[in-house]
């Protein structure tokens, strides 16, 4: 509303003249031919897709920071193995210092029983330095303080490891659930509701517009009057003279359709194949950690023998420092697997799309507060 005059205009009989005018306009757009019902699907397609970018994130998130825990406890479990195995090396390097007093041991065997005491020491540090940096990272991906979850992370725990069946559901669900696919999915529905958008634009378009305009007159010491205007109408538009720009919109907007589905299709594709070479890990990681949970079991009780033999003089401290590194290196091969099908087996959970909620409302209102 908008008030004009000049307060104090003298009028030919001497009066003082205000004049009070507004104006409201009001037009409605005819959607004949679905170019804006079409463009709000596109809208809300590409608002899906942008919710299904963020679970992706979210995913990915989670990926790290359990592969982060996976880590953190595999270095715990070499650093316990070091400590035992340092400890038994010390045991073997006392026991040949004993032999060598009494000339059943060479100055050799103490010096190669030394060695070994001395890299198993030198392995430690590295070991201990790779726990903090994993439970840093952790730290890191929860927002919070490293020195709030060091106490609770380095109190130690077991190697996270897999165990019970392998289901990873059926094709459908693996499009339904992974939020990669639906980015992909969403995008393609919004190029093609931008096809309907341009073809619409091929014909004409109606406008309905109506204005209104009252102004109110008032005289000093005279009755003041009124005057309104108003004018109500459509407006054709006619698409006839745009040298072919709009039919070349067409084209691009199935062009951009077309380019959109062969990424979904790819998208879809490469899930499958990330899903089964997922599954096929996980199993062959089973086996192999049974493998060499066998090996580990062979080379203690190899280790125990060779010992006792060469408290008897019966073999030499070669056969006992040997043992002691196969023992060692079966330990770390087992826990390094452990970590691998550990790891793996997430990375199957991820490929699957675990842990994604596509029934979520992403795009519903928020609700209202009581």
């Amino acid at each position: 509303h908008t008030t004009s005059g000049t307060m104090g205009e003298r009028s030919a009989r001497g009066a003082a003249t205000n004049t009070s005018a507004g104006e409201a306009n009001v037009s409605w757009l005819l959607d004949l031919f679905g170019q804006y019902r079409r463009a709000k699907e596109s809208a809300q397609a590409s608002l899906d897709a942008a919710y299904s970018s963020a679970d992706v994130a979210k995913l990915t998130l989670l990926q790290d920071l359990v592969n982060s825990y996976i880590d953190l406890r595999f270095y715990q479990e070499r650093l316990a193995l070091s400590r035992a195995n340092l400890k038994s090396r010390q045991e073997t390097y006392e026991l040949t210092k004993f032999q060598l007093e009494a000339g059943a041991a060479s100055r050799l065997d103490v010096v190669q029983a030394e060695g070994l005491v001395q890299s198993t020491q030198a392995e430690i540090p590295g070991l201990e330095t790779n726990i903090r940096v994993a439970a840093h990272h952790i730290a890191t991906l929860l927002g919070q303080p490293a020195g709030s979850l060091l106490g609770e992370l380095l109190k130690g725990a077991p190697q996270p490891i897999f165990r019970g069946p392998i289901a990873s559901g059926v094709p459908a669900d693996l499009i339904r659930n992974r939020p990669d696919i639906r980015v992909a999915e969403r995008n393609l529905a919004a190029a093609t509701a931008n096809i309907g958008v341009a073809i619409s634009q091929l014909y004409p378009t109606i406008t309905l517009s109506g204005s209104i305009s009252p102004s109110y007159v008032k005289v000093a010491g005279v009755s003041g009057g009124s005057l309104t205007s108003w004018s109500f109408g459509p407006t054709l538009t006619l698409p006839i003279f745009d040298g072919g720009r709009l039919r070349a919109n067409v084209d691009i907007a199935k062009s951009d359709a077309k380019t959109q589905y062969l990424a979904w299709k790819s998208t879809v594709l490469s899930a499958v194949e990330e899903v089964e070479n997922a599954l096929t890990a996980v199993r062959r990681d089973a086996e192999t950690v049974e493998a060499l949970r066998a090996q580990v079991k062979t080379t203690q009780e190899t280790l125990e023998l060779s010992t006792a033999s060469y408290k008897d003089g019966a073999s030499s401290l070669l056969d006992v420092l040997d043992a002691q590194r196969q023992v060692s290196l079966a330990q770390a091969s087992l826990a390094a697997s452990i970590q691998q099908m550990a790891k793996d087996y997430v990375s199957l959970n991820v490929a699957i799309g675990g842990g994604y909620n596509p029934g979520a409302p992403h795009t519903s209102a928020p609700p209202k507060a009581s």
